[in-house]
């Protein structure tokens, strides 16, 4: 397996490559913006992209879909919870901060708990971690978590913004305090981390502090 990052856009989004190399097939996850350097990406990697998934349906990490699947229409994999987000909150948000959209075309398939999806010879679990936003989920094999934005280096993913919930972010971080602690996660931003260091040295999940106070 072989991971290729390209992070692109106002806010500094990860774009994930994820390539079985006995295949060369891949997967992109949360294609956000700067569509021409993600195919750039895809086209000089080698491989040929089989589908799109979204951790979640923010508006960083959404806005590349219409242009990645002009030269690869390929389905997009989203849990349904997200839909809001997906058919309307991003680009009212695209409308707040001022910034044009391409609204994404594509109707997604749906991903829930515990469903495996595979990228040629590999295979990775959907876990449902709510919390920053309600159909939030991480792609989790091979030793790896493509956690989106519930878990960052050092922190976490905000919980005060529109159909974020606190209290579930709490019970998702929990989940993933349990992975085993070698686990790579590969956050929506910033650097990859592992679970290990995140309990080390993250005071969310070390427990001096919380996404909610009570």
């Amino acid at each position: 397996m072989k991971i290729d990052v390209r992070t692109v856009g106002l806010f500094e989004e990860n774009c994930y490559l994820v390539i079985d190399e006995t295949t060369g097939k891949a997967v992109l996850v949360d294609p956000g913006d700067e569509g021409d350097r993600i195919l750039e990406m895809v086209r000089r990697s080698g491989a040929t992209v089989e589908a799109i998934w979204l951790t979640h349906a923010h508006i960083d990490h959404i806005g590349a879909i219409n242009e990645v699947r002009s030269a690869y229409e390929v389905p997009v994999r989203l849990h349904p919870l997200d839909l809001p987000y997906y058919e309307r909150l991003s680009a009212q948000a695209a409308q707040m901060y001022g910034m044009s959209w391409d609204q994404p075309s594509v109707t997604p398939v749906p991903v829930a708990e515990g469903d495996v999806l595979t990228c040629g010879t590999l295979e990775f679990s959907v876990i449902h971690v709510p919390g920053h936003a309600p159909g939030h989920v991480s792609y989790n094999g091979h030793g790896i978590a493509l956690s989106g934005d519930l878990l960052f280096a050092g922190s976490i993913g905000r919980t005060d913004l529109p159909l974020s919930d606190p209290y579930a972010m709490d019970t998702s971080l929990a989940v993933f305090s349990a992975l085993p602690l070698e686990t790579v996660v590969y956050p929506g931003h910033g650097p990859t981390t592992t679970i290990a260091r995140e309990l080390e040295t993250n005071p969310f999940l070390s427990g001096r502090a919380r996404s909610i106070k009570r």
